[in-house]
Parts: structure tokens; sequence; C-alpha cells
């Protein structure tokens, strides 16, 4: 049998209503977009359709949406575009601790060209304070970066507050909202956001696409040279299947947000109920209310996170967050948040989804319970 998916953080499925919008794209409409004749005009028209829907979602404009290979491309595009545009203006970058590495990374890298970077702390429930936020702003401060939510804990920052403090001061905001867009609302004008990113595998759409929104006027460097595809920002061949695809995914998260978050919710809730009600003890990590209703990290006191996997063949988790599977270390975030290592050491996180049912839950609490009792003493 195969296992238990619960590891919705990590990649969704593709929605059948996705592969269905996709297929005529594998097929029948295999033109370019730049061509001029009936092929093309097809793939032109539908890019252009998919840019609306990932528009409508977020609530923006679609002339302010970008077509990227996913959110770490997103992410990289929106921190190094800014930062090499506006050098004149400032080198400083203002991020938190438990940022995506597709953001640290960045960071860590731009430093090494004349850029400085402040990673703030957060406190034990993955929160960013937003009076720390605001200190650590320089007359030299281009960029604030923070995630919408968390990958691995779920919490869900002041994204809205900050951005008002960056407004006020003239300074760009960016998001990383892979995790947050199709679970909970994203809305830029109310996130207040000048940059944000999405990743289609997270909502249902293909791996390999995602989108940047770029508010009008917002300055970033040229990201991809040769022709002038995506506003002259992003040269290259649009990919045409992905865009379908995630352009359909989004319109299907806007139908069906409310519904959606309301099941993953009650479907998080069954898991630790379920989990708490025959062990006791479990931890669970992150804000118990400022967090994605699908996501639930629990710590297991005194287990080894990946020896707990290894019993649990029957259920698909991470330990930690996925982009680090395999590692025996305290995740950053965990860190960050100054989880005690005998229970960030045997920290798992769950995942819920649309697609999950109330039997796949209960059949995931026996096989964990189980895997739980046979490895304490």
């Amino acid at each position: 049998m195969k296992p238990i998916y619960l590891d919705y953080n990590a990649t969704t499925p593709i929605d059948p209503e996705v592969a269905e919008a996709m297929r005529p794209y594998l097929y029948e409409h295999f033109g370019n977009p730049s061509s001029s004749h009936r092929y093309g005009i097809q793939a032109k028209k539908a890019v252009e359709k998919a840019r609306q829907q990932v528009a409508d979602l977020l609530s923006c404009s679609p002339e302010e949406v970008v077509f990227t290979s996913g959110g770490s491309e997103s992410n990289n595009y929106a921190i190094k575009g800014l930062a090499f545009a506006n050098r004149a203006k400032g080198n400083h970058i203002i991020t938190s601790a438990i940022e995506h590495p597709a953001v640290t990374e960045v960071c860590k890298y731009l430093e090494t060209r004349g850029f400085q970077a402040t990673y703030l702390p957060v406190d034990e429930l993955g929160l960013v304070d937003v009076e720390a936020v605001e200190k650590a702003i320089t007359p030299r401060t281009i960029l604030i970066t923070l995630m919408h939510a968390n990958n691995e804990v779920g919490t869900i920052q002041p994204i809205s507050e900050v951005a008002q403090i960056a407004r006020q001061r003239g300074i760009t905001m960016h998001t990383d909202a892979a995790q947050s867009v199709g679970k909970i609302p994203t809305q830029v004008d109310e996130l207040g956001v000048d940059l944000l990113s999405v990743a289609g595998h997270k909502l249902y759409a293909p791996k390999g696409i995602g989108a940047l929104y770029v508010r009008n006027g917002i300055q970033l460097e040229k990201w991809i040279h040769g022709a002038g595809h995506e506003r002259n920002l992003r040269a290259g061949t649009e990919n045409v299947l992905g865009i379908v695809g995630l352009g359909k995914a989004c319109e299907i998260a806007k139908r069906d947000l409310h519904k959606n978050l309301l099941h993953m919710k009650k479907m998080r809730d069954r898991l630790y109920e379920g989990l708490k009600q025959q062990l006791g003890e479990v931890t669970w990590n992150g804000h118990p209310e400022k967090r994605l209703p699908n996501t639930l990290s629990v710590s297991f006191k005194n287990l080894e996170a990946q020896t707990l996997l290894s019993k649990t063949e029957g259920v698909a988790a991470s330990a930690g967050s996925a982009c680090h599977s395999g590692s025996v270390e305290v995740s950053a975030v965990l860190t960050a948040m100054k989880v005690p290592p005998e229970y960030a050491l045997g920290t798992l996180r769950f995942s819920t989804g649309k697609m999950t049912t109330g039997e796949e839950i209960d059949q995931a609490v026996k096989i964990i319970v189980e895997a739980v009792r046979s490895l304490r003493p």
C-alpha cells in the first residue's frame, strides 16, 4: 500500500483539474508564444490567461506578474534584482533567522558583494518582533524580506505591519509566500508588499514553475539577458505547459480557498488530538493561532526524528524542513526558536492537504503511535 501522504509543505500532487487544463498544451498547442502564426497566438493567449489567473488570486494587475521557474528563483530575483538595481541608494537588507535557504543564502551571497544583512531573531513561537525590525533600519536599508509563513512550523509573520513601516521609510518590502499562497489569503495590497514569491508545486501545480509579483514602479535589474520576454526582465521562451498549470491552480485556489482552509485545519487538528490522546506528552512548535491551517510540527522528547521516520514507513512526513531531510542536526528554525535539543532532535513535520481524508489521519495516528511506543523505553 502507498504511504499516507502528510508532506504537502514539501510538494503537492498535481490537481486533476490542473492536469486536464495542461493536457492540450502537451500535444496540440505546442507553439512558441513569440510566433505570429496561429500556433504562437494560441500559446500567447494561454500565457496571458494564466497571468490573469495568478493576478486574480493575488489581487494585482496581470502586468505585475512575472513567471519564473519556481519559488527559489522568485526569491533570488526579488532580492538580487532589487539590491543590484538600487545599490546607489543603499546596501543594507533586513531578514530573519528562520527564512528558507532561498532567502538566507542569497543574502549571504550579497554580503560577499558589498552588501550588509541583518538576520533578526524570533521568539519561542517563531514570530519576528515588529519593533526589532524598525530598530534594525538604517539610512542604507533598501530591502526588508520576511517569509509570510514558515515552512517548518507554520508561524505566520506580521507582514502587513512590517510593510507599513517599510513604506513609511521608503524601503522595498518582499515576502516569500511559497507556503501561504493557496492556503490563506495573500492579497498583495492587504499585505502591503512590493514583491511576493509564488511556488507552483506548493499549490497543486507542476514543479518547475513559479511567479514573482512586482509592484508597478519597483525597479529590478534584468534577471536573464536575451530577448524581451516577461516585461524585458527574464528572457527565454515561456514554459507554456507549466504556466497554464500554475494559472489553473491559482484559479482553483481562489475558488476553493475558504473550503480548503477549513478542511486542512480540521485534518491537522484531528492528527494532533489523536497523537495527544494516545501519547500524552506531544509538544507542538509554532504559534497556537497565527499559523498555517495545514502545518503541524510536533516534538517527541528524547527520540531521534530520522529513526522515528524509519519506523513510520506507512506515513510520508518530514524531519523538520523537507529541504534538509537526511540531516540529524537541529534545524535553524528550531534553533532560532530555542527549542530544547531533547525535543528539537525528535521533531517531525506533518502537513495536510485538500486531498487528505479523515480515514488517512486516523490510520496515520495508529502508525505514529506504534512507532513512538516501540522506541520509548
